[in-house]
């Protein structure tokens, strides 16, 4: 049984709301003012909590700024009850965190839904979603209702890019996100001898440069296309206020932030301690699964991927063609035994 907080401190709306509340099947804990809703949502923990905005000892904002401070209570759904109706009184609510309000008098339908409403999107919010794109597409049809990546993304303006053309260099300062809607996409670091390391790869649906923007630093690798590619520019602004205006879509992206350092980290142990042919082998693999076909990213690219010289993957690759593990065909390279070359690995 779900348990609810009414804090109200009209007697006679908060004993009918009450009443209400628990024949629709909740457990209804009430309170007379805001310092008593405070004591009442420490002590019970509710799933929920409908609060009065105007009360004696502590107003409906105080409530809502001590629920979100207490790290136990602060995800619990908050609805106001208000029988003010002016736009900048609703609107302070919703800025301060409140997830919906209910203007008085209010018919006993519109509590129940807003409550059912509310209640449902925690419990969906408790699911596990994957660390990837399609989770977070997920989390925003929960989180807004019905925009999803495909409507945040669609609209925008699009840049082409040439292959081989760049997107940005490191170092410059981000002004916008980007969204890959065709081609492939690598971002890579150089040394002082301008030797490239192939960093990141990225296909149609992934977004690119969101590192800098969450760090509010400067783009610390350069990104190409490596196929003629078209990017959706989002400017920063839309990206910021969406990471502002919803703390489960922010942690979702930094949960995806921390998945590609954590997959930087494991390839850049690989290339500092694999053989030749298993960094090699490593690379046509990466790229398999990336982009499931044929590999046609040219050799330089193919050989800093692997954190080798262009003559050594030039070398190895006619090793592996000659023991039939990949074939070749116009410069493109076809797998033949994938799992031969993942067992390399092992």
């Amino acid at each position: 049984m779900k348990k609810i907080l009414l804090i109200e401190d009209n007697h006679s709306i908060r004993e009918n709301t009450a009443e209400i509340l628990e024949l629709a099947n909740y457990k209804v804990y009430t309170a007379e003012n805001g310092k008593v809703g405070v004591e009442a949502a420490l002590e019970h923990k509710p799933d929920l909590i409908i609060c009065d905005i105007m009360m004696p000892v502590l107003d409906g904002y105080g409530v809502l700024h001590l629920i979100h401070k207490n790290p136990s209570l602060q995800n619990t759904p908050f609805i106001f009850l208000t029988a003010k109706t002016e736009r900048a009184d609703i609107r302070r609510g919703m800025e301060l965190g409140a997830d919906d309000y209910l203007t008085k008098p209010f018919m006993e339908t519109e509590l129940l839904t807003a409550i059912e409403s509310r209640l449902r999107k925690v419990d969906l919010m408790k699911q596990e979603f994957s660390a990837d794109l399609q989770g977070l597409d997920q989390l925003m049809r929960i989180n807004t209702g019905n925009q999803s990546l495909e409507s945040f993304t669609a609209d925008r303006n699009v840049n082409t890019y040439r292959k081989k053309q760049l997107i940005y260099s490191e170092g410059n300062r981000p002004s916008r996100l980007y969204y890959v809607r065709k081609g492939k996409v690598i971002t890579c670091k150089s040394n002082e001898d301008g030797k490239e390391l192939v960093v990141g790869l990225y296909n149609e649906g992934d977004f690119l440069g969101h590192i800098a923007l969450l760090e509010g630093t400067v783009y610390k690798e350069t990104a190409k296309a490596i196929e003629d590619a078209e990017l959706a520019l989002i400017p920063k602004e839309d990206f910021e206020e969406l990471m502002n205006s919803n703390l489960s879509i922010a942690r979702k992206f930094i949960t995806m932030l921390a998945k590609n350092v954590t997959e930087q980290e494991e390839r850049l142990l690989k290339l500092a301690y694999n053989s030749l042919r298993k960094k090699v082998a490593d690379a046509l693999i990466t790229l398999h699964k990336k982009y499931q076909t044929t590999i046609d990213i040219g050799r330089e690219n193919l050989a800093s991927i692997a954190g080798t010289a262009t003559e050594s993957m030039i070398r190895t690759l006619g090793d592996f063609k000659n023991e039939k593990l990949i074939d070749i065909k116009d410069g493109s390279i076809v797998i033949l035994n994938e799992k031969k070359l993942e067992s390399m690995l092992n």
